[in-house]
């Protein structure tokens, strides 16, 4: 068994990112090579880094205004992190404070624009909501809505300039509750210098939910559960990765998805998976890593330990930390390569 204690690492609060670097592409990026040495760079180097014939893989998801913040029939504030739509009005949530939002509470947003009433519940502060309301959900929710940014971001900008920052500029379907983050490091102008080196970009998507960073509360981590999410792998790049050099992907749910799919047999259309991967995981396609700096003690640093080993990637940790690189969903980047060809 693979202890969750061993994944622990030490993170001065100052270097959690409170908001993105100045422009996206100049974030620094940190390559951790094959050979375990490391080298250190600006975001915009990233091209050069890379092979002509590379393949680098996208998750396209469109975060969406999932945080509803409201006043519950009997007084208080209440808020609700809207997870899966179920029906045209039912949705599962999280909802704070989650004591206070018990079966049958009448929820009111927006002024009464929007209202709803808790169905059920269910684990870890979980509900089925009913919503009511006039006109279109979709513009109802850009309306009323805001940004779900990470509880540990504390100081944020407007939400104008929040949707927009916390969003890749590539960003298509909207599904999200959480953005891809090893993204939001990409221009028009790096694509532009990607194709200029022959590196070839494909897109899949990927819905961030709960699932990706649901916090694992078991000390042996092969007894936690991820939860599901839903996934896409188009024909285009199906065969972009048949005909790639190496195969890179840009975050952990790409890894999850790309591993996920290959795994089915690279099935068409939407899929499920509930894929956790550890140590000792078989990699089948990606062989190399584009990917942000992670929680302590989380399913995606652990999947970036499964890939390119623990302590190496523990060492470019606290590498980071002495260089002070910004951490988490604002911050900087790695590129990371496994020990050994695949």
């Amino acid at each position: 068994m693979t202890r969750l204690s061993d994944f622990d690492y030490d993170l001065p609060q100052d270097l959690i990112a409170q908001t993105p670097a100045a422009e996206r592409d100049l974030s620094r990026l940190l390559n951790l090579h094959p050979d375990g040495t490391r080298s250190h760079h600006i975001f915009r180097n990233l091209p050069g880094l890379l092979e002509p014939g590379d393949l680098l893989v996208l998750n396209d998801t469109r975060v969406f205004p999932a945080r509803l913040e409201g006043t519950r029939a009997g007084g208080g504030r209440c808020e609700l992190l809207l997870l899966d739509r179920l029906d045209s009005t039912r949705w599962r949530v999280l909802a704070k404070p989650a004591r206070r939002v018990r079966a049958g509470a009448r929820l009111s947003f927006g002024g009464g624009k929007l209202e709803a009433e808790v169905d059920s519940l269910e684990e870890e502060g979980k509900r089925i909501v009913a919503f009511r309301f006039e006109g279109d959900w979709d513009a109802l929710l850009e309306e009323l809505g805001t940004t779900p940014l990470p509880p540990y971001i504390t100081s944020a900008d407007e939400e104008a300039a929040t949707r927009r920052r916390y969003q890749t500029v590539y960003a298509h379907p909207t599904g999200s509750v959480a953005a891809p983050t090893a993204g939001l490091h990409f221009t028009e102008a790096m694509f532009e210098a990607l194709r200029d080196r022959g590196v070839e970009v494909a897109f899949l998507t990927l819905h961030v939910g709960h699932a990706t960073f649901q916090p694992i509360r078991e000390e042996e981590i092969e007894r936690h559960r991820m939860g599901v999410e839903r996934y896409l792998v188009p024909e285009e790049t199906k065969e972009k990765i048949r005909r790639a050099k190496r195969v890179l992907a840009v975050g952990t749910t790409t890894v999850r998805a790309l591993e996920s799919a290959a795994l089915a047999g690279f099935p068409s259309g939407f899929q499920e998976t509930d894929l956790f991967i550890t140590p000792g995981f078989e990699f089948r396609v990606v062989q190399g890593l584009l990917t942000n700096f992670h929680l302590p003690k989380s399913s995606l640093l652990i999947l970036v330990s499964a890939f390119a080993g623990r302590e190496r990637v523990l060492d470019a940790y606290r590498e980071a930390v002495k260089e002070r690189y910004r951490f988490y969903s604002f911050g900087d980047a790695m590129l990371v390569f496994p020990a050994r060809v695949r």
